[in-house]
Order: structure tokens, then C-alpha cells, then sequence
């Protein structure tokens, strides 16, 4: 089986998903993981697709004729067998420009990798300023230790505040 990533962009109007869906279907490929948004009017996302090596040719084929989408098509790389630990951040604070760059930083400069970013801003009434909320999910070394990656956001500036969970 081949793994494909698809990043796709395209004004947003019903119908995409289920475009999309029905194309991978119809091509015997299979749906196995996607981050799909609606933002400033337009739809994107990414999708990883798992197709037999023979359906490859017609399902690529098929994904380049849809007009409504800008599909690009990477072919996805074997994982590596080093077992390394996952922890979702769940990192919240005042918004202010730069904060995903001050996070982002403080995360690679660890050592740790980003598998999984996702955040959005909202309205807190009773406090004047907006939130930002963002959960970001990490490869965490052996060598580094979770406490030192949430002193080291936290450190960011001290209305952040950083929770931690567990991934299998």
C-alpha cells in the first residue's frame, strides 16, 4: 500500500468533502486521516490516503481533474521505527502577534518535533484582551523531559499557561 498526502486549497462552497471523499472511493483509496478547515472563505486542508500500488495511476489521475480544489500530491515516507514519546500541549494565553512563533521556538529549540498544530483565537469578554488556545502535539526524545518543555513555554511570558496529556 501506498501513503499519499494531499494538501488542498480552493474557495469554500458545499460539496468539497464529499467530492474529495467520493474520488479516493471510487479510486479504492482509503480516507485514513485529514485536518480540514473553513478560513477567510476558502476550504483547506490535508489528507493522508492509503491506496494499493495499482490504483495509484487512476487515483491521481482523478484528483488532478477536480477544478474546485489546488491539489498537491506528495508520496508519504516510511515512519521511523524509534518509538518516541507523544504529549499534547494544550497552551492557552493573551494573543498577541508572534505567539505561535515565541511557542513554535521554544518547542524545536528542546528538541522536540511538532506532529500535530492546531489553534484559533477567541473572545474573552471579562478580561479585555483575546485568548489564544492552541494544542499542539509533540515527538518528545528520551533526553528531554516533558517538565522542561512546559517550564519552557510557560516561561514564554506569565499569562501562559500550558496543560499536559499523554498520547499512545
Amino acid at each position: 500500500m501506498k501513503q499519499l498526502v494531499l494538501t488542498l486549497i480552493g474557495k469554500d462552497k458545499a460539496g468539497l468533502v464529499e467530492k474529495l471523499a467520493t474520488v479516493v472511493s471510487e479510486h479504492n483509496g482509503n480516507w485514513m486521516a485529514s485536518n480540514l478547515s473553513h478560513l477567510a472563505g476558502y476550504f483547506a486542508g490535508i489528507l493522508q490516503v492509503e491506496v494499493a500500488e495499482q490504483d495509484l495511476p487512476a487515483l491521481t489521475a482523478a484528483l488532478e481533474q477536480i477544478t474546485d480544489l489546488d491539489i498537491k500530491i506528495q508520496h508519504g515516507i516510511a515512519a521511523s521505527l524509534n518509538a518516541q514519546q507523544h504529549l499534547k500541549f494544550v497552551i492557552t494565553g493573551n494573543d498577541r502577534p508572534g505567539i505561535v512563533r515565541e511557542l513554535s521556538s521554544v518547542i524545536k529549540h528542546k528538541g522536540t518535533n511538532i506532529v500535530h498544530f492546531e489553534s484559533n483565537k477567541q473572545s474573552a469578554p471579562n478580561w479585555g484582551v483575546p485568548l489564544f488556545n492552541a494544542i499542539a502535539t509533540v515527538e518528545l526524545p528520551a533526553s528531554v523531559s516533558r517538565d522542561e518543555v512546559v517550564k519552557a513555554l510557560e516561561a514564554i511570558a506569565t499569562d501562559i499557561v500550558v496543560d499536559v496529556e499523554t498520547e499512545h
